[in-house]
């Protein structure tokens, strides 16, 4: 069972339908979902099921054309600091540093330089970078660049992680470094967590509960909780994977997904 919380993101029948040259176009339909605090929600289901303009809604990028979302029990109407966003690319500034990519943020709204050095400091030190701090983001890897992008979003201190696909264009290996990396950041800052994966083992590793979206117009066919991101943090992940429960898990959420 979901463990009790404060609710902090809340969909109701959220529709988004999107104009096209070939006509209206539903992405989502009648989403009704709930994110409480120190959760974290992975979401997957078929190519095109609408889980980016999900997340986008949850983002304030895009607004329902029905139905409604609220944000600590108010109607979210648009982009903020509170909900930071981290995409499949990391976007960096190019002609910033790393260091000035992470105090971006923090800069823009006002925070005072000394303050701004810890936070730096401070979210470096969580990605494992603060040696890099000086270079610009073309010369890091990848996988690095991407961990530059959290921490620019973690220097904002938001309430909510919305990940959009972050290690979807990584190679294997770095993209079960970042998965551990990503648990233990999120074991020891406790932010809320809302993932988009395109699979299912990633999701089942990572979630705390996992959300599968039929085929479009996107809803939410099931709810089912996951164990493994409260394992043990000394456990790679290649244990937590090759566990006889943990295959049973993905081919049941590989099942939903199937049909």
């Amino acid at each position: 069972m979901r463990q009790i919380d404060e609710t902090i993101l809340e969909l109701k029948d959220a529709g988004v339908t999107f104009a096209t040259a070939e006509g209206e176009l539903d992405a989502i339909a009648d989403v009704t979902m709930t994110v409480r605090r120190g959760e974290f929600i992975c979401i997957v289901g078929p190519s095109g099921c609408g889980k980016t303009t999900l997340l986008n809604v949850m983002a304030g990028f895009v607004r329902p054309t029905s139905g409604e979302i609220l944000f600590e029990g108010q109607p979210l109407e648009g982009p903020g600091w509170e909900r930071g966003m981290v995409f499949q690319r990391p976007a960096l500034y190019p002609w910033l540093s790393v260091s000035d990519n992470v105090d971006f943020g923090p800069k823009m709204r006002g925070t005072d330089r000394g303050t701004r050095r810890a936070i730096v400091r401070t979210n470096l030190d969580r990605v494992k970078l603060w040696d890099f701090r000086k270079s610009p983001p073309y010369e890091l890897s990848g996988g690095m660049q991407q961990r530059v992008a959290l921490a620019r979003v973690l220097a904002n201190d938001p309430e909510v992680l919305l990940m959009d696909e972050p290690f979807g264009a990584l190679d294997a290996l770095t993209r079960e470094h970042l998965q551990e990396e990503l648990l233990r950041i999120w074991r020891d800052t406790r932010k809320t967590v809302v993932f988009v994966t395109h699979s299912v083992e990633e999701a089942v590793y990572l979630a705390t509960s996992i959300l599968v979206m039929s085929e479009r117009p996107g809803r939410i066919m099931t709810e089912i909780e996951s164990p493994f991101s409260r394992h043990h943090p000394d456990t790679d992940s290649r244990t937590v994977k090759s566990l006889p429960e943990f295959v049973t898990l993905r081919e049941r959420v590989l099942g939903y997904i199937w049909i």
